[in-house]
């Protein structure tokens, strides 16, 4: 599994972060989001995936050199992009968090313990999976316009963060075509019972997909906003440690 790694130079070893993908697959523009991550003193890891099929690698820009959009692509387009996001199940990302927690701990400048992580789009609801299924690592965990966090039955993603600890944050786009009606809230009654500190945040006027920097519905006051409560999450659970 082709993870990409970037942590700083000295002083460590250092709290760990995974960073999970979006439905595009890895790229610069999440690899900048890592870096980010890395100069404020974190070891922030980007694990594809998608490796079962190949090295898969999707990105379109506009005249301007933004990245367009899922829903303004041509259907062709769309249909591409999303073929390995529909392939790929959440126990298949469970299985392959263990195995990167594994990688980590074997010899990388990563300091044992309490860990955090990131995701957007399908990525967000991959955090509530792990967050649920590896509490004791997974202590600050954030979802950004995470897709389908409420679904019907037993196995909802919504239902698998009832055993997260720590901290789980989410953000949420006004304009959100994976965002249900009930979501935010049935996600926020769900975690009353559950044994974690919750907290979430609407951004009005915005749309799925508004926290990528690279994206062209990015939202920069928005997503500063996610990372300054991100940051203060990971500086309470991590840092303090």
């Amino acid at each position: 599994m082709e993870t990409f790694v970037t942590h700083p130079q000295a002083d460590g070893p250092f709290p760990a972060i995974v960073l999970y993908m979006d439905v595009w697959g890895l790229r610069e523009e999440l690899f900048d989001i890592a870096r980010r991550i890395a100069t404020v003193g974190y070891y922030c890891a980007v694990p594809d995936l998608y490796y079962r099929w190949g090295r898969v690698r999707h990105e379109f820009r506009d005249a301007n050199g933004r990245m367009i959009s899922l829903d303004a692509l041509d259907e062709e387009r769309r249909s591409r992009v999303r073929a390995p996001m529909f392939k790929l199940s959440d126990a298949m990302a469970v299985d392959d968090t263990g195995a990167l927690l594994d990688c980590l701990s074997g010899g990388e400048p990563v300091r044992a313990g309490a860990m955090g992580c990131i995701g957007y789009c399908m990525g967000g609801r991959h955090v509530l999976r792990v967050a649920g299924s590896f509490p004791e690592r997974f202590r600050a965990s954030a979802s950004l316009h995470g897709t389908r966090l409420v679904v019907e039955g037993n196995d909802s993603p919504h239902l698998s963060a009832l055993k997260a600890q720590g901290e789980l944050y989410c953000g949420f786009a006004e304009h959100d075509p994976w965002v249900g009606p009930g979501t935010i809230e049935t996600l926020s009654q769900a975690m009353t019972r559950a044994p974690v500190t919750y907290h979430s945040v609407f951004h009005p006027g915005t749309h799925h997909g508004y926290a990528l920097p690279d994206r062209d519905i990015h939202d920069k006051p928005a997503a500063n906003r996610d990372w300054e409560l991100m940051f203060a999450m990971w500086r309470r659970q991590l840092m303090a440690r």
